[in-house]
């Protein structure tokens, strides 16, 4: 398959994140330095550049499309909250969103910052203290964003106001995962996974795995919930029925993880090869995974949202598709 080469844009350091708004009309680029760039798909003009963090952005996150308003006026803070002088007030410019494109952004600096990408305005800041922003997921269904620094987790509202302090993590969250229907909220550390309930933010389950973990993804059904780890390995819940899974013997830690739009097939990294495991029926435990090859450690496993292809990317630069 040949790929076609639509534009390039140089940023003014090393992308560390990217992000296709829910309307896939602009693309966000967020570099090492701190400012974000967006895009436009038709041409790759610069729309609007976003200041960013002092001392660099770490991630980026799109508000989702179809979702309904939270109630905006509950705030909880039970089950050991974050003391009050971490988690400061929010701060906002009290600008009205021009458009229904809303980007988060979580840096550095210890804060989380909203923007309306129609305008390239910034729009409010939530402080959660010292510690880098490093985790930042919308909950599908509303307009809860769920944020981790270091081993805080927080729901804020898009006005930066928090909704929720959730108690500390044992150890620093290393990855955060929204379940697709919107129920749960899972936030992983080194010696498990904590499933939240992302309606009244108390625990559904914990889940033990004595060792760390380097990423966490939901299948689209919302059946399995998928940690790749450190040791090297993947481990597989199904929270519904308590049960569990391990699959390992990969040369590498497994840092990237992607179910196609199925639930059935999920690639994972952890090598020179991609591993392609089929979930269907009692799961992929004992089976025997098709293996993609590359000839550097894979660093990107992707599936296509809409379709059936497969991107996968190597530390020697090179990109393949599979279908």
């Amino acid at each position: 398959m040949n790929l076609t080469k639509h534009w390039a844009a140089l940023l003014d350091d090393y992308a560390i994140d990217l992000a296709w708004s829910p309307d896939g009309t602009l693309l966000a680029a967020a570099s090492a330095a701190g400012p974000v760039a967006l895009f436009a798909l038709a041409g790759g003009g610069k729309q609007h550049e976003l200041p960013g963090h002092d001392g660099g952005t770490n991630v980026l996150a799109w508000r989702p499309a179809g979702r309904k308003a939270d109630d905006g006026g509950r705030t909880t803070d039970r089950a050991d909250p974050t003391p009050a002088s971490d988690l400061q007030r929010p701060t906002s410019d009290l600008r009205p969103l021009t458009s229904d494109l809303l980007l988060a952004t979580g840096g550095q600096d210890g804060a989380v910052k909203f923007w309306d990408a129609g305008a390239g305005q910034h729009t409010a800041t939530a402080r959660l203290g010292g510690a880098w922003v490093e985790h930042l997921v919308w909950r599908p269904t509303s307009d809860l964003l769920f944020a981790a620094a270091g081993r805080t987790l927080v729901a804020l509202r898009p006005d930066a106001a928090t909704a929720h302090t959730f108690r500390a993590a044992p150890k620093t969250i290393c990855a955060v995962a929204a379940e697709p229907a919107g129920g749960a909220i899972a936030a992983a550390y080194f010696g498990g996974v904590c499933l939240w309930d992302a309606d009244d933010f108390v625990v559904q389950r914990e889940f033990r795995y004595a060792n760390g973990i380097q990423a966490l993804v939901w299948s689209p059904d919302g059946r399995w919930l998928v940690s790749g780890n450190q040791d090297p390995s993947v481990h597989l819940w199904i929270p519904a029925e308590g049960i569990e899974l391990h699959m390992s013997g990969y040369d590498g830690k497994v840092k990237f993880l992607s179910f196609d739009r199925t639930s059935r097939w999920l690639a994972t990294s952890g090598g020179r090869d991609a591993c392609i495991w089929d979930c269907a029926g009692a799961g992929p435990e004992g089976r025997e995974p098709l293996m993609l090859p590359h000839d550097a450690p894979v660093c990107a496993v992707a599936y296509q949202r809409a379709g059936g292809l497969l991107a996968t990317g190597a530390q020697d630069g090179t990109l393949q598709l599979w279908s």
